[in-house]
């Protein structure tokens, strides 16, 4: 244990090492962090939820901050309410039972292109009559545009993009591009500057309010982007590293200390149990791993548990094996096993105490270079369609993005992030085993 011990610090003279560990750091940093910010059962909620939930997102919209790397400034989000004083709200009595209610909507708008989409959601508080607004938008030159009048009911959505009567009054342009166009412009650019617009509410009984969000959906959103049901992807992403890392984990886990197991029964034991147990492995050899693990999610299940627990009964009788039995047949014929025979120690206490331990340098590296092999194991199921139904991860992403054209529109943000983040996680973990290679073995130090 010591000399292990005294192997592990050697990992400091290694700066691949420390680097990979740097970044497997702050990998167990994000996983923590989204299990403590985003419990279970809300990151699911989230990740399934509809318009309810991402009803304020855009659709496939790139993040916003590649704005500070691009010339042309694309607009982002932007969300006014008169409830959060983010709009502001007036009102005057005009006569008995009548009040005009102004709402403004102040929009700074410095960007060269234009939103996806413009919608307003009012609110309104009434007995009988409902509410009669009259909306108006106002440009940094001067002009005021009539958009439309109509009532509000209880709740009601109004979507700029689908009055054809505005189009047809901005001259054949959707609003999203004819409220922010420059007079004259050809091709059409906007004119940055301030907008407003106001909203006038008559209401027709003394205590009948009225409230209105406005929401223009931009062309870059969040830290992540959206993607084609409106969805954050940072939701995904952050749940998508525990994920990862607990799959990868767990089944290098479960197949390397398994298989070293199997292969020490087998060679301390010998005769039958050794043969039984190198036939399994043949066979083993033989068996298509992927198209099992393809089967299983097609025709039984895609719970990623139960690939998890398909993918280590596949993996245990590997050719790994036949390694470990190699070493152990040496072990085996040890003057210190010859001792702990002669003094009565049994198989069982022969196997976990003098077997095993001398094995255990040769494992750690497997074991760190085998969970990257596994978190992209998860990933490539995900791919193919064949990920867990529920859980939010890195490889459905890719699999949402593939199955939506997301290469063939140019939304390469999808593909790209959670690939950076899969490619980030197997690099810090191959760092780390050629590290603890070099250290463990000594024939490699000098290469």
């Amino acid at each position: 244990m010591k000399t292990l011990l005294r192997s592990i610090k050697e990992i400091t003279r290694y700066p691949s090492a420390i680097g990979g560990l740097v970044i497997v750091g702050l990998l167990v940093a994000l996983a923590l962090y989204a299990l403590v910010s985003m419990p279970y059962e809300k990151a699911i909620q989230l990740w399934r939820g509809g318009e309810e939930i991402w009803g304020e997102n855009p659709k496939t919209a790139p993040p916003a901050w590649l704005n500070y790397f691009s010339k042309v400034k694309q607009p982002p989000t932007m969300i006014l309410n008169t409830q959060d004083g983010t709009a502001s709200k007036s009102q005057e009595v005009i006569s008995e039972g009548m009040t005009d209610i102004t709402m403004v909507f102040p929009v700074d708008y410095p960007y060269d292109g234009f939103p996806q989409e413009i919608s307003i959601y009012f609110t309104a508080n009434y007995q009988e009559k409902p509410p009669y607004v009259s909306l108006t938008w106002l440009t940094p030159d001067g002009r005021e545009i009539r958009i439309s009048d109509f009532s509000v009911d209880k709740t009601k959505t109004y979507r700029l993009s689908q009055d054809e009567r505005l189009t047809r009054r901005l001259k054949g342009l959707p609003a999203e591009q004819g409220l922010f166009a420059a007079p004259g412009s050809d091709p059409v650019t906007a004119l940055p500057g301030t907008y407003q617009m106001r909203i006038v509410a008559t209401v027709f009984e003394p205590d009948a309010t009225v409230d209105a969000k406005m929401i223009f959906y931009g062309q870059l959103h969040g830290l992540a982007g959206t993607d084609h049901r409106r969805r954050d992807l940072s939701v995904a992403l952050l749940w998508g590293t525990p994920v990862a890392l607990a799959f990868g984990l767990l089944a290098a886990l479960g197949t390397t200390f398994t298989t070293m197991f199997i292969a020490a029964i087998g060679v301390w034991f010998g005769g039958w149990v050794d043969d039984l147990i190198q036939r399994i492995t043949e066979i083993d050899a033989v068996l298509p791993f992927l198209p099992i693990l393809i089967m299983i999610g097609t025709f039984y299940s895609r719970s990623i548990w139960l690939m998890l627990g398909a993918a280590i009964v596949l993996t245990i009788f590997g050719a790994q094996i036949k390694g470990y039995r190699a070493i152990f047949l040496q072990v085996k014929e040890s003057p210190y096993i010859e001792a702990a025979r002669a003094y009565g120690a049994n198989s069982w206490r022969i196997i976990f105490s003098y077997l095993i331990p001398r094995v255990v340098p040769v494992v750690i590296p497997a074991l760190v270079n085998a969970i990257p092999a596994f978190v992209f194991l998860e990933a490539g199921l995900a791919l193919l369609g064949l990920g867990d139904p529920v859980l939010p991860t890195w490889g459905k992403i890719v699999n949402d993005a593939y199955n939506n054209g997301a290469l063939f529109a140019g939304l390469y943000y999808w593909v790209l992030e959670p690939s950076v983040l899969l490619m980030i996680t197997g690099l810090a973990f191959a760092m780390i085993g050629f590290a603890l290679d070099r250290i463990f073995n000594p024939r490699l130090r000098g290469v």
